[in-house]
């Protein structure tokens, strides 16, 4: 009977209950062997905006934050007196080319005199996007209102040639979500 015995392998001669568990639990635990068998996490990419992706000429879409505050010397070299100022930064969403716009304050008036600077360097800008600041929000309504105006028919006529000019629309992102502006948050960090 023994020599029977020795001729049959252990495996079939003896069941380990539950061996391929214990051998999974065996093989898991172990850091070396779990380490070789990770499996490459494969990140799935969000589709970009066709704004971003079609060929366009430089700034036809952009987007804009504000920068600062920064202190500069009001005067000449000489001078001890420093203001506080902001800049307004325009990045194109196509070449990522950045333009830079020193503005005093951040009311909407200053805002709208740094973006028809901006519009007479680079050209006029079909698409806006930012971030819904209240300066931004306030350019944007009083935007609107002028085109209200100018389209009525009183007004018609005399500034037809500055409405064409001026046609802008403005995208704002949601609100509490600063990595939806990440292109041009990006050019602030820069």
């Amino acid at each position: 009977m023994e020599d029977l015995n020795s001729c049959i392998p252990f495996c079939q001669r003896f069941w380990i209950i539950k061996g391929k568990m214990l051998c999974r639990k065996i093989v898991h635990s172990c850091v070396k062997c779990f380490r070789m068998q990770a499996a490459s996490a494969s990140q799935l990419m969000g589709n970009l905006p066709s704004l971003r992706v079609k060929p366009a000429r430089p700034f036809l879409n952009c987007g804009v934050d504000y920068a600062g505050p920064f202190l500069i010397r009001q005067g000449g070299r000489r001078s001890k007196t420093k203001v506080k100022c902001y800049a307004a930064l325009f990045i194109c969403l196509v070449t990522r080319a950045i333009h830079i716009e020193l503005v005093s304050d951040l009311t909407t008036g200053s805002f709208l005199a740094a973006l028809r600077r901006f519009m007479a360097r680079r050209g006029r800008s079909h698409n806006i996007y930012s971030d819904n600041a209240t300066c931004f929000k306030g350019a944007n309504n009083k935007l609107c209102k002028l085109r209200k105006m100018l389209n009525s028919d009183t007004f018609q006529e005399e500034i037809n040639n500055f409405m064409t000019t001026e046609d802008v629309r403005w995208h704002f992102i949601p609100p509490d979500s600063p990595h939806f502006g990440g292109l041009w948050e990006a050019g602030i960090v820069s």
